[in-house]
């Protein structure tokens, strides 16, 4: 359904995508813009068949159009298009991953009624690792459908009412940075401890990755998990209680609700 595909804005997370897409629709064209060439065109490098064009260009070709720059760029972006788009007889759909902005918002900036599908994606995505939260306006059950399998290989890819997708995308979107900050200091105490910094990093990364998978695959409770690991007396309990003293799960908590009510200013 969607042999075009456009992006605006080809920054790590639009490229991402871009090349999740080609993996899983090889016969695709793609149509690339961004505000500096350079990149566009370094993209289209590693695309099956893409061309460097400009917003308009995008705007003209594409039946699946993703919008792939920041909220606060997002309205000049669409004010932009928007005659372009109104010329249009064909029906397309605008994909947004610009973070509080409703599918509703994309519409009216774009200046139609047009469909829009609004996604959330993380930087695991890449790897095929990551969580996709998608909502959609307009959109047809058939479209939502095709674009989700265009997603395939991305790993979670979640249908979210989209009341509930700034929340989600404080946990999963802003939540790698999150996790990134305890994986350092994991590798940095064992640094302290002695452990070669790669080999701590290796250790720590690789820790947190196969604890996340058991969770994610055992279905347990992460407090039961944590349990079968603290043996009565012994390191782990230690190790837990100084996390527990200094306000770990507080802290982390905070860092979510810190996110999500910074996403909420973006409206």
């Amino acid at each position: 359904m969607f042999t075009d595909i456009g992006l605006i804005g080809c920054g790590n997370m639009g490229g991402t995508i871009a090349k999740l897409i080609a993996r899983n629709a090889p016969e695709a064209r793609f149509h690339l813009a961004n505000r500096g060439p350079e990149k566009a065109a370094e993209l289209a490098g590693a695309l099956p068949n893409a061309s460097v064009t400009g917003n308009a260009g995008v705007a003209a070709n594409a039946k699946l159009l993703l919008l792939g720059v920041k909220p606060q760029v997002m309205p000049a972006v669409l004010r932009e298009i928007a005659p372009v788009l109104a010329e249009r007889k064909d029906r397309f759909v605008l994909v947004t991953m610009a973070a509080g902005l409703t599918c509703q918002t994309i519409a009216e900036l774009a200046g139609g009624t047009y469909p829009v599908i609004r996604i959330m994606p993380n930087t695991p995505v890449a790897v095929g690792a990551g969580v996709i939260q998608y909502c959609a306006l307009g959109a047809t059950a058939e479209e939502c459908e095709t674009f989700r399998k265009l997603l395939d290989g991305s790993g979670t890819a979640d249908a979210i009412d989209e009341k509930l997708i700034d929340a989600a995308s404080a946990l999963s979107g802003c939540g790698p940075a999150f996790c990134c900050l305890f994986l350092e200091a994991l590798a940095d105490g064992a640094v302290a401890c002695g452990l070669p910094r790669q080999t701590a990093l290796l250790y720590a990364a690789q820790t947190l990755e196969g604890t996340a998978k058991l969770a994610r695959l055992s279905g347990k409770h992460p407090g039961a998990m944590k349990d079968a690991v603290c043996s009565p007396g012994g390191t782990t309990i230690a190790g837990v209680r100084t996390l527990e003293e200094k306000g770990l799960r507080a802290a982390a908590m905070d860092a979510v609700i810190a996110a999500y009510e910074k996403t909420l200013q973006l409206k």
